[in-house]
């Protein structure tokens, strides 16, 4: 689901008024303006912003974004069926992947993520259902501004995906996560988009 982008702020004049980091350049201005904070809610589709936000611990989004689409071909369209059952072969292929973050660890996890995800999907657990459901039994007060690199929740939600057999999501990646899913509103409040701290589908 993508975001209309209007000419000019809703109810005012002159240009768009983004969040400072979506102003680096078009790709960056694109995503930020039709996809990030959109609220997600199919299973496999938070399952693959779930991998990309692993893979760019501790690098910039922009560096993810440009191999989004060569992420999507080496992980099978981001089919956790498919990925959950490579092999330390294809670990290795993945390895000699230029085009990717040949990051041993994080490839290595993902995996492990596509098979957590399998055995919540093979024991009727719908992901999207146990994620969303963990923000929405939140209070309000406990969400912060969606803003913080952390927060509470971010640790319980990272906790949480962790007790189901997801690995490499720390508190500030689970953050990240809702924010990019639309869990969480983390526009900055002069921002086009900026709804509010909390969302819900």
């Amino acid at each position: 689901m993508t975001r209309p982008v209007p000419d000019v702020v809703p109810g005012g004049t002159g240009a768009l008024v983004r969040c400072d980091w979506a102003e680096a350049n078009d790709l960056l201005r694109t995503y930020h303006d039709r996809e990030w904070g959109q609220p997600v809610t199919q299973s496999r589709a938070l399952w693959e912003a779930l991998v990309l936000e692993t893979f760019q611990a501790g690098l910039s989004w922009n560096t993810v974004l440009q191999k989004r689409e060569n992420f999507r071909a080496a992980f099978c369209g981001f089919d956790p069926h498919r990925v959950a059952a490579f092999t330390p072969d294809d670990q290795a292929r993945l390895m000699e992947n230029a085009g990717i973050i040949r990051s041993r660890a994080k490839i290595a996890a993902t995996i492990a993520n596509a098979q957590a995800w399998l055995a919540m999907h093979n024991a009727g657990e719908d992901f999207a259902a146990f994620a969303w459901g963990m923000v929405h039994a939140a209070q309000a007060h406990e969400r912060g501004t969606g803003l913080e690199a952390q927060t509470p929740l971010s640790g319980r939600v990272a906790k949480a995906l962790k007790h189901k057999g997801f690995r490499f999501v720390g508190s500030t990646t689970a953050q990240a996560w809702m924010q990019a899913v639309g869990m969480l509103d983390g526009h900055e409040a002069a921002c086009f988009c900026y709804r509010g701290a909390s969302s819900r589908p």
